[in-house]
């Protein structure tokens, strides 16, 4: 895939309207007219309507979110950015399969058509066709043959080709349009309307049915978005090729739905007569009616186009989507693999084809494929209105993005509109419901068993290497830092300075007074002077680091609980503290600082540093781990915090025992922790030692800072044992250790 920044950018502003026209042109009308004639009659052509300025109404909001987010992935990317890792996977995984089940539905449309144009063929040139061509398992064998046709063109080439086809069915349709265009005013006009009525044939219900059924026919412009990454100068083609394609489709849908049910009848027929008895052929026996056989055949090779780059778009949309959630530990990692010479995501393209077959064998059937497709992209989009108020309240994303006019109507109109449409559509039709509700479940449980852990890790690195992540997703972290010693206020000042995301992350500092024996009027206790001190010397600190920390002095009787209480009345996330005395002897500090460990719900984070120690000179970071995860997040997002800052080597440091130990097990699982929370700015390095402590100590000597990991357990277990006591009485540098709430 190619990059995001620019560098790599193929697609140009005719490019990326012709994924959204290819993806929204001909296939899906072609292949759910009928089903909509067939449930409401002349009035399809309301239902085509509606569902284009319910789709409308769904691209302002994808063009404003596409162009401040010009990445690929499309409604998965938008989630991502605004949502929680929780809540984006299921976004990513509804839309993933969204455009799955369209593929599924293409490729049975492509089979429909297909077997017409054999079966008409053969009859013309060798007589009466067998009776094989007919039959589902050939249907099946040219759906499954069509969509290996494209998994081999994706596989080769980004992008996959479909320009041909796409040119090809739109200069189709206008020819058809035209051609009726032509033949309209010869008709009588009220044999005309004649056949308009009844209008409404299955009144108000019928008419919802039919848009919930072919609402999939306006899909596409969103497959845009899927692709952002590719596409040059996103801000302003974007929202162009967006709007664009769905408004060539429009052009193009309704005035053929009008003809269709006019022209295309035969005096005193019936179009929804016609659609019930051959639904998937209406609209070529529609053109065969007012253009003879040159119509049949310009609709079949229309119907064979449209399949085909519908198809091929959705193949493509749907692999960029997997590649996305994969590089974010969503999905297998192996997903996220690029063809080293290509660049083309082989991985993603093969398993996004391998599920369109798997449910090709499942869902044999194009109206229900139809009414699945729909309820699944009323969903996603119906949380892509969401995300698009959530969008504009927090900010916004990319200056100079395209903002959608009548904010915030168009999105909550919009929104009202999907998600009233995808009831419908699942009470309408159970099925489709069922199977969607089962999708998300197994998503679910996926989720929860393989990607969640990954996943989290993964997402808190992006957190802290990208502050507008907690903006955008209305977070305002607050990390509380009691200060009890000025000369530590310098470091402990810088350090919790890095731990806050910019603009919306805060310091809390916190000096506690303990509660004087007597008070004298007039006269100020010496340690509330101590404490002005202390505090002063931590705000200077601040200030001449470009840093505005909030001041919080009370008084106590024990310091500890109190600490405890502010953190937990200002539900602070992080809670920083100095190490003191402990790394000299095991006093009644360690005591201390276990109980508060086991109170506080914060991630806590104790820092051990001389006096003159100063972050910003931090160069090497050594990191020991066994393969372990208990650290995981918080340790992506100190790390992801300081690499934001500071350029820094990360070295994650194994230690193998030299009897037993399995050095190949732990390189792998050095690997992946590396890949998650530090991507890009880390190494590995193993030793074989058989004295843990020993190992960091030595390793600690060429490292400006040590990282290590404490496992709270609650108030029964140990917190801070005795490795990491040792480390930092010995280590000779700075040392950090984390505890994850």
């Amino acid at each position: 895939m190619s990059g995001e920044n620019g560098a790599g950018r193929t697609l140009g502003l005719m490019g990326a309207t012709t994924v959204g026209v290819g993806a929204i042109v001909g296939g899906g009308i072609l292949a759910l007219a009928g089903v909509a004639f067939a449930t409401t009659g002349p009035s399809a052509v309301v239902a085509f309507t509606l569902n284009g300025i319910i789709a409308l109404l769904t691209a302002l909001v994808f063009a404003e979110m596409a162009s401040s987010f010009p990445e690929s992935g499309g409604t998965y990317t938008f989630a991502k950015k605004v949502l929680s890792v929780e809540a984006a996977f299921i976004v990513g995984w509804v839309v993933w399969f969204a455009s799955i089940v369209a593929a599924v539905l293409y490729a049975l449309g492509f089979a429909a058509f297909g077997q017409i144009f054999i079966v008409e063929v053969w009859a013309g040139f060798l007589g009466e066709a067998p009776t094989w061509i007919s039959t589902d398992g050939f249907a099946m064998a040219l759906a499954i043959g069509s969509t290996l046709f494209y998994t081999f063109g994706l596989v080769r080439k980004q992008g996959g080709g479909g320009q041909w086809e796409t040119v090809g069915k739109v200069v189709v349709f206008c020819a058809l349009i035209a051609a009726g265009l032509w033949v309209l005013p010869s008709r009588d006009p009220a044999q005309t309307v004649a056949q308009l009525k009844p209008f409404f044939a299955a009144g108000g219900m019928g008419l919802l049915q039919a848009m919930g059924y072919t609402f999939i026919a306006l899909q596409g412009f969103d497959l845009i978005a899927a692709v952002g990454g590719e596409v040059k100068d996103p801000a302003r083609n974007l929202p162009r090729a967006m709007i664009g394609s769905l408004v060539i489709a429009l052009l193009i849908y309704v005035p053929l739905l009008l003809l269709v049910a006019t022209v295309g009848v035969a005096p005193g027929g019936s179009i929804q007569q016609i659609a019930a008895g051959d639904p998937e052929a209406v609209v070529a026996i529609a053109a065969e009616q007012f253009l003879g056989r040159t119509g049949f055949w310009l609709v079949i090779v229309a119907a064979l186009l449209s399949m085909m780059s519908a198809l091929q778009a959705n193949l493509l949309a749907a692999s960029h989507i997997a590649l996305a959630m994969a590089k974010d530990r969503n999905l297998p990692g192996r997903l996220r693999r690029l063809h080293p010479s290509r660049g083309t995501p082989v991985a993603a393209v093969l398993a996004t084809s391998a599920t369109v077959i798997v449910i090709l064998a499942v869902v044999a059937d194009v109206a229900a494929a139809g009414a699945m497709s729909s309820l699944i992209f009323l969903l996603s989009f119906t949380l892509a209105h969401w995300m698009g108020i959530l969008v504009r309240r927090r900010g916004g994303g990319q200056e100079g993005a395209f903002l959608l006019p009548f904010f915030p109507v168009v999105p909550v109109v919009g929104g009202l509109a999907c998600l009233g449409l995808a009831v419908f559509q699942g009470v309408a039709v159970p099925s489709a419901g069922g199977i969607a509700a089962g999708w998300l479940a197994l998503g679910g449980a996926l989720y929860a068993l393989v990607f969640s852990r990954r996943a989290r890790v993964a997402d808190a690195a992006a957190e802290a290497l990208d502050p507008q992540l907690v903006r955008l997703r209305g977070r305002n972290p607050l990390v509380l830092v009691p200060i009890a010693n000025p000369a530590s206020a310098r470091s402990m000042v810088n350090l919790a300075s890095s731990l806050a995301p910019p603009v919306v992350g805060k310091v809390l500092l916190l000096y506690v007074v303990r509660t004087p024996e007597r008070w004298s009027e007039g006269e100020m206790p010496a340690q509330l002077v101590y404490a002005q001190q202390v505090l002063g010397r931590a705000l200077c600190a601040s200030f001449s680091a470009d840093f505005s920390p909030q001041a919080l002095t009370t008084v106590a009787d024990e310091p500890w609980r109190e600490i405890c209480r502010v953190a937990r009345t200002y539900q602070c996330e992080g809670l920083l503290l100095g190490l003191g005395d402990l790394g000299k002897d095991d006093g009644p500090g360690e005591e201390k600082l276990e109980w508060l460990l086991s109170e506080v719900s914060s991630d806590v984070v104790l820092l051990g540093a001389a006096e003159e120690w100063r972050l910003d000179r931090v160069k090497r970071v050594l990191v020991p781990v066994g393969g372990r995860r208990d650290q995981s997040h918080l340790r992506a997002r100190l790390l992801g915090s300081l690499c934001r800052e500071y350029d820094l080597e990360v070295v994650f440091f194994g230690i193998v025992d030299p009897d037993s130990g399995d050095a190949k097990a732990l390189e792998t699982d050095l690997r992946e922790l590396a890949e998650d929370e530090a991507p890009g700015s880390s190494r590995l390095e193993i030793v074989h030692r058989k004295d843990v402590a020993d190992a960091v100590v030595a390793a600690a000597q060429d490292a400006d800072l040590v990282i290590l990991g404490l496992r709270r357990e609650g108030r029964r277990g140990k917190t801070i044992g005795e490795i990491p006591v040792r480390v930092a009485r010995e280590a000779g540098t700075a040392v950090l250790m984390i505890g994850q709430r």
